[in-house]
């Protein structure tokens, strides 16, 4: 049975949490720079695309001083600052200070996806393909011979309509972007919506809404990376992590799901109790060897929720800053990345290299390349319903991961 959480039309109207609850609006077009104090918002100018459009940045604070830092370009995460147990403030989300870094093409060979929303399907489709209702689609291969996160111009890289707002729960930003039929090879027009909401409750809350004209796949999720000693800081291994997740799908060597549903007792995939990052991550293991470390989907222990319901999916403390992150989700599955293919390459906002797992991912999702996977939940959208997913980032510090 499909775990995609989806409003069938004419049953009535539930309405994601901040959408149509707007009442504050901006005209960045008018002005470099609009603060409204009394609500912690500010909007400033990022920069200009190649064609000249501009892109802006949205800065929320809540009650507590947590700040979020977003952009319309890719809906990006550029900055997420949290408290530490002596409540000093750090950056835990790696990313740029500037737009022309994400433009660059030393970004976009790398292209780890820092902070974006990813679509319209994240995570793999194997050899660019899949059938839909008698037809055959061919998506770019921009992953060896396999489709990722989108294709060449996913929703990462193109420009969203933004729309600041002021709710009972939050500040926040809703994000709206229209997939014309064709557009990277998917069928169907997908008029898409992303809610950025932070909330005085030291959440963060993402909210996505969609639909279309024809049958379509869809995944999308969040790609920030996070390291909660700050971003800049070392490797994330001795981050304590656990996973809701009683089975993984292995994959093969070019990271395409085998079909198999693999429980994660006696394995290295084991997060079901907090365990540091790095403690297993060299073991001699086929399935960490294809990731070269971690790079899997985890399938969460749902048990009898609804698929509107929201479940513990992740939590990750950080011994040295105390800072926790717990994430709650209404999707089926984790993706869990290690940063593997950082390198070095890239310069943070602090002026330092984001080095071999410095960062890690956390993407809530269906499972990968479930178009070509029947036993998997589905992820095909028709056009007389509305996708509907919630992922909830819960920010804390403590003394010890069980406090």
């Amino acid at each position: 049975m499909s775990l995609i959480y989806v409003q069938k039309a004419g049953v009535g109207s539930k309405v994601l949490l901040g959408v149509g609850l707007a009442v504050l609006m901006f005209n960045t077009a008018q002005a470099q720079t609009e603060t409204a104090a009394e609500s912690g918002m500010e909007v400033t100018v990022f920069g200009q695309l190649p064609d000249g459009r501009q892109v802006d940045v949205y800065q929320f604070t809540n009650a507590n001083g947590i700040e979020l830092r977003v952009t319309n370009y890719g809906g990006i995460i550029l900055s997420l600052k949290t408290p530490n147990l002596a409540g000093e403030f750090d950056d835990i989300a790696l990313g740029f200070d500037s737009l022309e870094t994400y433009l660059s093409e030393e970004y976009r060979q790398a292209n780890p996806y820092f902070g974006a929303i990813i679509g319209r399907y994240g995570n793999r489709i194997a050899g660019g393909q899949f059938a839909l209702n008698g037809e055959t689609y061919s998506l770019a291969t921009n992953d060896g011979n396999n489709h990722l996160h989108g294709g060449d111009q996913g929703f990462d890289k193109v420009l969203w309509e933004a729309e600041p707002f002021e709710s009972d729960e939050g500040t926040g930003l809703v994000l709206r972007y229209t997939s014309e039929d064709g557009e990277e090879g998917y069928p169907g027009r997908l008029e898409t919506e992303v809610t950025y909401t932070l909330t005085d409750n030291d959440e963060l809350m993402v909210d996505y809404r969609a639909v279309t004209d024809k049958a379509t796949p869809i995944n999308l999720t969040q790609h920030s990376y996070f390291n909660l000693k700050g971003e800049g800081s070392d490797t994330i291994l001795d981050h304590q992590l656990m996973i809701n997740a009683p089975a993984f799908t292995p994959v093969n060597d070019t990271l395409i799901p085998t079909g198999e549903i693999r429980a994660v007792d006696g394995t290295p995939f084991d997060f079901t109790q907090a365990t540091p990052i790095g403690e297993r991550i060299e073991q001699d293991n086929e399935q960490l060897a294809f990731g070269g470390g971690y790079d899997h989907n985890f399938v969460l222990a749902r048990d009898n929720a609804a698929s509107d319901e929201l479940v513990l999916a992740a939590k990750v403390w950080e011994p040295q800053s105390g800072r926790m992150v717990e994430i709650t989700t209404t999707e089926p599955a984790i993706q869990f990345y290690s940063g593997n293919f950082l390198n070095g390459d890239l310069t943070g906002k602090q002026g330092k290299a984001y080095g071999h797992r410095s960062g890690f991912a956390l993407e809530t999702q269906h499972y990968p390349d479930s178009p070509n996977q029947d036993s998997f939940p589905s992820t095909i959208l028709e056009p007389d319903d509305t996708y509907l997913s919630r992922t909830v980032y819960r920010f804390s510090a403590q003394e010890s991961f069980d406090e």
